[in-house]
């Protein structure tokens, strides 16, 4: 390797399979007698499957050569620490051009964590980013944990064996299988990890005043008021002659007089003594802490630097951190029964795990659950997310048996693309709710192209939710309703939606909500409408909605909503009864709570009104809101996510063999041409495209009139005359385009008009084939400074931007969501061959937006790019005009692995 070398990292913290943090950094010359140590310790049976033989000056001379090639751009070298000792070493080094060789070497007491595996994939990321491509790795036959660490890594691997050595050619790609591989280690690693958070069997809580009130003694009472199961600790500096008697708690001075690790502490002292307390804990070998206390992160940067100390010391000692500023946790759980909050009681058990990222807006959903009978399984008060992020507690809720369903509140994501991984798998597992704050046009930024000026701030976030199947909600009470919903019935199997009822303009109202949120509101067969009529002979109408009238008896209700649950003409039920006083609603709602028990295969909607008392256990039977509005909306989630979950399974995202490195070469020199910042001419644009299999129309760019007539005349009438300097943006808008020109004078006024228009003595102009009529859609790019590059599709044209058609998606992409995304635009059916037209090549423009998502995540630099307009027929996608700004990246693209720690924000 002829590069200098890499500038050295910061050390970055991982999780190991035991729940522990590690620390990965590159080898220093302090290392020296580490590495030393760490041969010197092993056991006779590891140095053979490291060094095959039991020559232990070999694995000196190793240790003596890693310290020694610090800096070196042919040795790459990672150590692994645990509470600050070293216990594990990798390293790369190089063989040839793009080739290096790999060895691992992990201390005795340290096998079976998944270090092996975490510095493979740091070492792959190091190597990436120094144009190493391959690894070579030889290893004995026998020494089964590293083949099974190169075996399931995920990485693209070759073998072979040869006198009982093993010999592996791995690529240093992270393909998908890594990423998917690195994430689902991630979630075991965070569940162990978490575990004393979430479901904890000894507390303490430091911060109770002598005096009484304050926070912590309100967040003790909590705790003893809720029943916790575990053992309570206080601690106070006077021990247990400085506070009055605590019932079921201990008082000692300190942590350590406990005399064993805490799973968590409570921390609600004042903000100069929250780092001692930390300290202190981390000592003390607690394995979770929850700071209530502000006047960290958000405190200026004197806070934000306590604030990393914090997690810096936490770390250390493999303890998890929640807040600062926080509300606190809560978990439901019959053998934890937890509340280490300052807010009032334990909601209902249940299903439901929530995760607020603001404490007002946590208090508001834990009113919102103890309301509307939506049961909790987990409550956490995220607050500056030092540690403990969103992605960490989905991580450890996925698998978890006693969470059926999350819900969060956001104000930003940290990783993005982590987020949408992690919520993918989430949703394929179980329904995601989230609420985000923070997405109001205000902050809409300005772009020079129509892609760019169309991004405005919640266009990430609805592209990340649609491709991950996560639920989005506009409000706390439209989660809580949709979380109720899909926590206490079965997921519908269609959108189609019957509705009963005593009160006919009531029903009206609910069928026309219903279609506005995409369900399907049917009319009934004849033959159900007969079914019906026999056992409501005096009802108002059958056809759906089914209106019964406002004397319909509870019989007449119960019989009605049991037929048309039984249907299968139908894929859920709405009953909505008004309490008069000829009807008997109450009694209707106890007989439809106890029938329920044995029809659950759909799910049932209950909208109670006048005063009828929906029953305390009905919960399980329906589930049961205060409007039709809330109702259909609930359902709506549910249905879409129903329909998100059917979807085939997401394939593989296809990709182009080798387009990034013959992008490579167009970019750079592009760069160099325009400086940090600038827009490509269309010979550029063309070849970038090209890489990727992406064909734009081509063309001849000419000055003279002469010349430009020649084009014309080569490239054969009709043709297109627009503006080719690339700096200039909307030709069309400003009139620099011109179509069919079908003749030599017609060309020529063009030009003479175009070099008016643009101000320049013979202006750079495109010279271009008429393209025939099609349906026309634009394809493009923006970069976002929080979700990196977002694809779009969208009716194109000069009236883009008037349709306002137009959805953004999350690159990589796979087929599923290209055509999903297609589907999703109003112009769909034209594509799909409006009333009689041919249909255009559909699969054509799904490719293109694959190809054109693949190019976004190869080519950080990528700014901004349109393709407009992008001419659909049934011959295929003709891009006729193309647009690209290049500037370097703010920060490097998340490919995925290697997996670590948040940094402390």
């Amino acid at each position: 390797m002829t590069s200098a070398p890499a500038q050295p990292v910061a050390a970055v913290d991982v999780l190991l399979a035991d729940g522990t943090i590690a620390t990965i950094r590159r080898v220093v010359p302090s290392d020296h007698e580490g590495l030393l140590a760490l041969h010197d310790h092993l056991a006779e049976e590891n140095l053979r499957m490291r060094f095959f033989g039991l020559n232990r000056a070999a694995g000196h001379d190793y240790a003596e050569h890693l310290a020694a090639a610090v800096g070196s751009t042919e040795v790459l070298a990672l150590v692994a620490l645990v509470g600050g000792d070293l216990v594990a070493v990798a390293s790369a080094e190089v063989m040839a051009e793009g080739t290096a060789e790999i060895s691992f070497l992990v201390a005795d007491s340290a096998h079976g964590l998944g270090l092996g595996t975490l510095l493979l994939e740091h070492l792959a990321a190091e190597a990436r980013g120094r144009g190493i491509l391959e690894f070579t790795a030889d290893v004995l036959v026998d020494n089964h944990a590293m083949l099974r660490v190169l075996a399931d890594c995920g990485f693209d691997l070759q073998r072979r064996t040869d006198t009982g050595v093993v010999t592996f050619h791995m690529g240093t790609a992270a393909t998908e299988r890594a990423v998917a591989a690195a994430d689902a280690r991630e979630a075991g690693a965070e569940a162990r990890s978490l575990a004393p958070l979430l479901y904890p069997r000894s507390i303490a809580v430091v911060g109770v005043r002598r005096s009484g009130g304050g926070v912590g003694r309100a967040v003790l009472e909590e705790v003893a008021d809720g029943g916790f199961t575990g053992e309570v600790y206080v601690v106070h500096p006077g021990g247990s002659g400085a506070l009055p008697e605590v019932s079921g708690a201990r008082v000692v001075p300190d942590l350590a007089a406990i005399g064993s690790p805490v799973d968590l502490v409570v921390v609600a002292v004042p903000a100069g003594r929250v780092l001692d307390v930390v300290r202190d804990a981390a000592h003390a070998g607690a394995r979770s802490a929850v700071i209530l206390t502000s006047g960290f992160g958000e405190a200026g940067s004197d806070g934000a630097q306590a604030q990393r100390e914090l997690v810096a010391i936490a770390r250390r000692h493999s303890m998890r951190l929640v807040g600062p500023n926080c509300l606190g946790v809560m978990t439901t759980d019959a053998d934890v029964r937890l509340n280490a909050t300052f807010t009032r009681g334990l909601p209902q058990p249940g299903g439901l795990a929530v995760a607020s990222q603001s404490g007002g807006v946590g208090i508001g959903l834990l009113d919102l659950a103890r309301e509307s009978g939506a049961g909790l399984a987990s409550f956490v008060s995220l607050g500056n997310k030092a540690d403990v992020s969103g992605n960490d507690l989905l991580a450890a809720w996925m698998d978890d048996p006693r969470v059926s369903a999350a819900a969060l509140y956001l104000e930003s994501f940290g990783n993005a693309r982590k987020f949408a991984r992690i919520a993918r798998r989430f949703a394929q597992r179980k329904p995601l709710l989230a609420v985000v704050g923070g997405r109001s046009t205000g902050g809409r930024r300005a772009g020079a192209s129509h892609t760019a000026a169309a991004a405005a701030p919640t266009v990430g976030v609805d592209a990340l939710f649609a491709q991950s199947g996560v639920i989005g909600c506009s409000s706390l009470e439209e989660l809580a309703d949709a979380a109720r919903l899909l926590t206490s019935q079965p997921l519908p199997s269609g959108p189609r939606l019957a509705i009963v009822g005593n009160a006919g303009g009531l029903g009206v109202l609910a069928a026309d909500s219903a279609t506005a949120g995409a369900l399907v509101v049917p009319e009934l067969s004849p033959v159900l409408q007969e079914s019906l009529t026999a056992r409501m002979p005096g009802a108002a109408g059958l056809s759906n909605p089914i209106d019964l009238g406002a004397a319909a008896s509870a019989d007449g209700l119960l019989a009605t909503t049991e037929t048309v649950l039984a249907s299968d003409e139908v894929d859920a039920v709405l009953v909505i009864v008004a309490a008069t006083k000829v009807t008997d609603a109450d009694g209707f709602l106890r007989a439809l709570a106890d029938a329920r028990s044995g029809l659950v295969d759909k799910p049932l909607l209950l909208v109670a009104l006048g005063g009828a008392a929906v029953p305390e256990d009905s919960s399980r039977a329906f589930a049961a809101f205060r409007s039709v509005e809330d109702a259909t909306r609930a359902l709506a989630h549910a249905a879409s996510y129903a329909a998100w979950l059917d979807t085939p399974a997401v394939p593989a995202v296809v990709r182009t063999p080798g387009a990034g490195d013959r992008a490579r070469p167009v970019v750079d020199a592009a760069l160099a041409e325009a400086g940090t910042d600038g827009w490509l001419r269309p010979a550029q644009c063309r070849e970038l495209l090209s890489a990727y299999g992406i064909d734009v129309l081509g063309g001849r760019v000419e000055r003279r009139l002469s010349r430009i007539l020649t084009a014309a005349h080569e490239i054969g009438y009709p043709v297109v005359l627009k503006a080719a300097d690339p700096a200039v943006v909307h030709k069309t808008e400003r009139g620099l385009v011109r179509p069919g020109l079908k003749a030599p004078d017609e060309v020529l006024e063009a030009a003479a008009d175009l070099e008016l228009k643009l101000g320049v003595p013979e202006p750079e102009l495109l010279v271009q084939a008429q393209v025939p009529a099609g349906v026309e859609v634009a394809v493009g790019v923006v970069r976002d400074d929080g979700f990196g590059p977002l694809v779009m599709v969208a009716a194109g044209g000069v009236a883009t931007d008037v349709w306002d058609d137009r959805v953004f998606l999350l690159p990589p992409l796979t087929a599923v969501d290209a055509a999903r995304a297609v589907r999703r635009l109003r112009i769909w059916p034209l594509l799909a061959g409006h009333r009689g037209a041919k249909p255009v090549d559909v699969a054509a423009l799904e490719a293109l937006l694959q190809a054109v998502g693949q190019l976004a995540v190869e080519v950080p630099e990528l700014a901004e790019m349109d393709l407009n307009p992008v001419i659909m027929s049934e011959a295929g996608a003709a891009c006729v005009d193309v647009k690209v700004r290049l500037s370097p990246p703010a920060r490097p693209a998340d490919d995925g692995v290697p997996r670590k720690l948040r940094p402390a924000p």
